[in-house]
Parts: structure tokens; sequence; C-alpha cells
């Protein structure tokens, strides 16, 4: 760092994303991207979108809005697009927490929550997952906190359903609580319905998912008509031209293309199936995962070595050093193709150890 850094930000540790390599030409497992590309709808309105590119977006998203709430059934009002959701979640950090208000998030999750947390000398309690890695709603309740969970979580694939949620929120009724659905599509349980019934929730989402725009950077919050008033205040702050024309044109033009993803998401369920059969024949342990990936582990091999001779053999995968989870590898689900790749080599690797 420089000497100019701020002293604030000298001890924040930023996030990792996924590794990007460009050394040679990979089968990429390790980002939760989507196999398929995006919507031919969301493909040509970006690209009709790209003629107007001389304009300012609309600050408001109002079209894209529209569309939102009408897919959710609630107002336009109770609708806020971001630059991602990695953006609104920021917001939410921003607006809901502070020095009286600390948040809270288990201590295995979403890897921005601790950063956020930092960036906005925000205060905040890690709580652990139960020993099968699943959370135990009791642990919030009544906390006093801003409370963040990623549903289904992440790196884990575990979902918590609706009425766990419930009682979360009816538990909490004084504090915000950020459910992060960016892995909702792929079998869990949306509680995106609950947001008139209870003003205290926000709900997040992502387009990078199961719309296969991760390289658009769509996403958005759905809460009460007052908590998105919040983050307005917060985004008019920052940066009111956050969702350019193109990535809410594609977005528009996906809503639109509802056959589509959910065809996309049944695949992928599909082949998340197929990949976790396939894996405990070879001896792994795998968590009962509602997301687009597999936590998985096979105590013939670490997870980090594993991690690095399926690099070697030219298959990315993620690894996380954290003490707890180390022995896992989490594994995108991609195409059919992909994944029988993916068993061969382990299959290989494995065999090689003998």
């Amino acid at each position: 760092m420089s000497r100019f850094l701020s002293t604030k930000y000298k001890k924040l540790v930023a996030y990792t994303p996924g590794e990007q390599p460009k050394d040679m030409q990979y089968i990429k497992l390790n980002t939760n991207e989507s196999p398929f590309p995006p919507s031919e709808k969301a493909q040509k309105c970006a690209e009709d979108a790209a003629k107007r590119l001389m304009l300012y977006s609309d600050p408001e998203c109002r079209e894209l809005h529209k569309k939102l709430a009408e897919h959710f059934n609630v107002e336009p009002c109770q609708v806020l697009a971001t630059n991602g959701s990695d953006e609104v979640l920021n917001f939410a950090f921003m607006a809901f927490c502070d020095d009286k208000t600390p948040a809270a998030f288990p201590d295995i999750t979403y890897g921005f929550y601790p950063v956020f947390a930092d960036l906005n000398n925000v205060p905040y309690q890690t709580i652990p997952l139960k020993e099968d890695f699943t959370i135990d709603i009791k642990d919030y309740f009544n906390l006093g906190k801003t409370i963040f969970i990623a549903n289904p979580n992440a790196p884990t694939g575990i979902a918590l359903n609706r009425e766990q949620i419930k009682e979360i929120l009816r538990n909490n009724p004084d504090n915000i609580v950020v459910i992060d659905e960016a892995y909702v599509d792929f079998g869990a349980e949306s509680c995106v319905s609950l947001v008139n019934e209870f003003d205290n929730l926000l709900v997040t989402q992502t387009f990078s998912k199961s719309r296969s725009m991760a390289g658009a950077r769509l996403g958005f919050g759905v809460a009460s008509r007052e908590v998105i008033s919040d983050l307005n205040t917060i985004k008019y702050s920052t940066n009111p031209y956050n969702v350019n024309s193109m990535t809410m044109a594609a977005g528009i033009g996906s809503l639109c293309d509802e056959d589509y993803t959910k065809a996309n998401c049944k695949k992928i369920a599909e082949n998340r199936e197929w990949l976790t059969f396939k894996l405990k024949a070879l001896g792994f342990e795998t968590l009962p995962s509602l997301s687009n990936f597999v936590f998985a582990k096979n105590d013939k091999i670490s997870g980090k070595e594993l991690y690095l001779k399926l690099k070697q053999k030219g298959i990315l995968v993620r690894h996380f050093e954290k003490e707890r989870i180390s022995p896992f590898v989490r594994i995108t689900i991609g195409s059919k193709d992909q994944l029988e790749a993916l068993v061969k080599t382990i299959a290989e690797i494995l065999e090689e150890l003998k």
C-alpha cells in the first residue's frame, strides 16, 4: 500500500474473488457462473441499448423496476436495482448498521460480509454453524443486530425453508434481516413473498447465476417502500447511475424469457444430482446443496491438494483456507460434458494416490 492510504483502511482485508487465470484453457467450475449463455432476448435488448450509450442510463431504472415488480408481485417502489447484488448488500451495511446496531452473520458464509463490515467500520458477530454446517435459527433470535443470511448458504449450499426465515423475522422485529438469495432459483424457497408481511425484511437477488448474466453485474433488493427508500438515499449519495443502460436492458429481456431461465435451472439441478451421485461413488462426502454448486470432501485427499491437482490438469474448482472447511472443495455445476470430464479426472487423481 502507499503512504497516502487512510489509516482507517490500512488493516482492511479485501474480498478474494474466484481466480480467473489466463495461462491456459480451463474448465471453469470455480466461480458459480452459469454454463449457459444469456437469453437471446436479453442479448437482443442489450444490443439495442448499445445504440444509445451516448446518453446516461435512467437513474430510477423505471422499466426494470416495473418488470421486477410485476415478476415478484410487489410495487415498483419496493424494488432497487443495483450493480450486482454485492452493491445492495453494501448499501444495507451502510444504511442499517453502526456502532449501536452491529451486524451478525454465520461464521461460514459469503466472504464479502466481513469485508463490508470492516469497510464501513461496523462491528459484527459471527455465529458458528452447527456441526453439520446448518444454521440453528434460535442463534439468531432477539440479537439486536442487523442479520445477514445467505440462503442457500455459501459455500455450503444448505438452505433454510421459508418458515425458518419467518421465525427469525418474528424474533427480530426491531432489526433488519437481510436474506441473500443469490442461489435461490436452484431449488430453495424464496422469501420475497414475505416483504409485505415483515417490514424488517430485505431480500437480495442477482442475475449472475440463474439468469447467466454474471458479466453484466445486475442485482436487486426487494423490501418495504420505506426500506427501499433508505437504500435509495445511500444510492443517490454514492452513484445515481449505478446500473448501465445495456445491463438494464438485458435484465428486462431476461425477465421476458422466464421459460429459458427455468429450463436452465432445471438442467443445473439435474446435473447437480448427477455429480453428487458420481462423487459419492468415488468416496466423497457432499453437503445437501440447493444451489448451483456442491461442497465435497474426500478423506483420501485434502481439499487443497485436490484443487491443485485439478488445476494442473486444466480444471478449476474453489478451495477455502478456513480451517473448518479446508478439507472441502466447492464445485460449480457446469454442463454435463464439463462434469463428466471432472469426474474422470478426479477418478484418475484418486487412482494415482494408490
